[in-house]
């Protein structure tokens, strides 16, 4: 890899070649149009056996970056990258116009070019354009790694995407696969009568999920917003209002810590469907995973990490308790619920305590360290405590917990649904129990939305819904470590230039 001072000479030798350019004219052409891209012409002419295509008379345009050059005197071999590949041009001096041959040995690796010809195979079967025409499309002034170890840096690799693009074709991949996941997310959506919806990203009051917001200012308004922490209130408003089904794939924003699994901005489905609870919701999403993996990997076994996991096979389903209890099995169950008890086991296990910890809140702490990143195989989560599901509505026979599920996979979280909370006067309730607890200092309590109770109060159909983290989904589904893997442009603290 060169170093800095190798580059800086690279690109002012470049910025000459420019220079030079823009005094022959226009350096920066856009009547440029191709009629093929590199994928279709290997699928449709790539298995050919004959070594010559020429007297087929298939003439092409092609255009792409120029990522290999070998000049060898009257003729020379480029390789164009594209979005869906690499071509390979043959371009000779002798059926060139004049002078574009010498002009073209001045390009550079990195260059974006134009070439038309047509097509033929070289005698190692490599199917290849023999160039009539070729033009300099757009100069590159800066030098490619010359190979993929020269871009290995991390931080590199996310602050500039766009090389890593160019570089990694398995970079490339994993956007591919985001999108396709996306897409297949969406048509199973679609097909069951959902409609997609677009809420609010800045709102008055932040709601619909426990987190820390983040906050701007409406200059004309003279007011303060929030950005989003989930539209959560707003699509079960649409479900007041008569919108049965509806999903929105959605761009959240959460006041936290960056982690490998954790991204400030991050992408997550959620969709509601009245006249179901949450158990319709469990058997939805592990039907929807099921396909999905099968669909975007072509098998329901999805190998994470090292590890694999079968989709295909009905996922686990186990209570918090039992989560807590399997983990930790020489904790009493039946003192499971005592404060004292719950508030000891807590000090063995280094959990720090503050004295608003409910017993439901304790069991989540003892829960979210013990049990939670060795929950491997997919798994359904249920019976959430009340106390830390302030949506969700409680369990008929035991309102200790609520009708609500997460699903874990590798050990973390990728999906949270819950039967919705539909009583308004125990709603409002439970806004007050959170409301206070922001006062008392939580920052990441949710504030009383009265416009969502009076919402309610209109009446809203017994109801299910679920959230998605698509970002932690295409984790495990591309096999990458980190969340700044699957996200083009990864939260990073700001670059110092100089």
């Amino acid at each position: 890899m060169t170093d800095d001072r190798d580059d800086n000479k690279l690109i002012a030798e470049r910025r000459k070649k420019l220079d030079a350019l823009r005094e022959q004219g226009n350096a920066f052409p856009n009547d440029v149009h191709r009629n093929a891209l590199a994928d279709e012409l290997h699928a449709t002419y790539g298995g050919h056996e004959a070594e010559h295509l020429v007297e087929e008379d298939v003439e092409v345009a092609v255009a792409g970056r120029m990522l290999v050059k070998r000049v060898m005197g009257k003729a020379s071999f480029i390789k164009l990258q594209d979005r869906s590949g690499q071509i390979q041009v043959r371009v000779e001096r002798d059926r060139l116009p004049e002078g574009t041959y010498a002009g073209f040995k001045r390009w550079d690796v990195g260059d974006i070019l134009m070439a038309g010809g047509s097509l033929f195979k070289t005698q190692t079967g490599e199917l290849t354009v023999m160039a009539d025409e070729i033009r300099l499309v757009t100069k590159s002034l800066r030098p490619l790694p010359e190979k993929w170890h020269g871009l290995s840096d991390q931080e590199i690799r996310y602050r500039q995407r766009y090389v890593d693009l160019i570089m990694n074709e398995s970079s490339r991949e994993i956007f591919l696969k985001r999108s396709a996941i996306v897409q297949y997310m969406r048509a199973f959506l679609d097909s069951q009568d959902f409609l997609e919806v677009e809420t609010p990203m800045m709102q008055v009051t932040p709601g619909g999920a426990i987190a820390r917001p983040f906050s701007t200012h409406h200059n004309a308004l003279d007011m303060q917003l929030y950005l989003r922490i989930a539209p959560e209130l707003n699509l079960k408003r649409l479900v007041v209002g008569g919108f049965e089904r509806v999903y929105e794939i959605n761009r959240n924003f959460r006041n936290e810590g960056v982690s490998t699994q954790h991204n400030p901005e991050f992408t997550m489905m959620e969709a509601y469907r009245a006249y179901a609870d949450y158990e319709d919701w469990m058997n939805s999403t592990e039907a929807m995973l099921r396909g999905m993996a099968s669909a975007v990997n072509g098998d329901t076994l999805v190998n994470y990490q090292g590890e694999e996991y079968d989709f295909g096979k009905p996922f686990k389903r186990m209570t918090v308790e039992e989560v807590i209890l399997h983990f930790n099995p020489d904790l009493d169950a039946a003192k499971l619920r005592d404060r004292g008890y719950l508030v000891g086991v807590c000090e063995q296990l280094g959990i720090p305590v503050k004295d608003g910890y409910g017993e439901g809140k304790l069991q989540i702490e003892i829960f979210e360290k013990t049990g939670e990143d060795n929950l491997r195989e997919p798994t359904f989560v249920t019976q959430y405590p009340t106390e830390v599901s302030p949506l969700s509505r409680e369990n008929d026979d035991d309102p200790f917990v609520t009708d609500r599920f997460e699903l874990f996979i590798a050990g973390r979280e990728i999906a949270n649904g819950f039967s919705e909370l539909n009583d308004p006067e125990e709603q409002a309730a439970r806004f007050r129990a959170q409301a206070a607890n922001r006062d008392a200092g939580d920052d990441e309590a949710m504030a009383f939305d009265h416009d969502y109770i009076r919402a309610l109060e209109y009446g809203m159909p017994p109801t299910a819904g679920i959230g998605i983290g698509i970002d932690r989904l295409v984790m495990l589904l591309t096999d990458s470590p980190s969340i700044r893997d699957v996200l083009l442009f990864p939260h990073m603290r700001p670059e110092v230039f100089d």
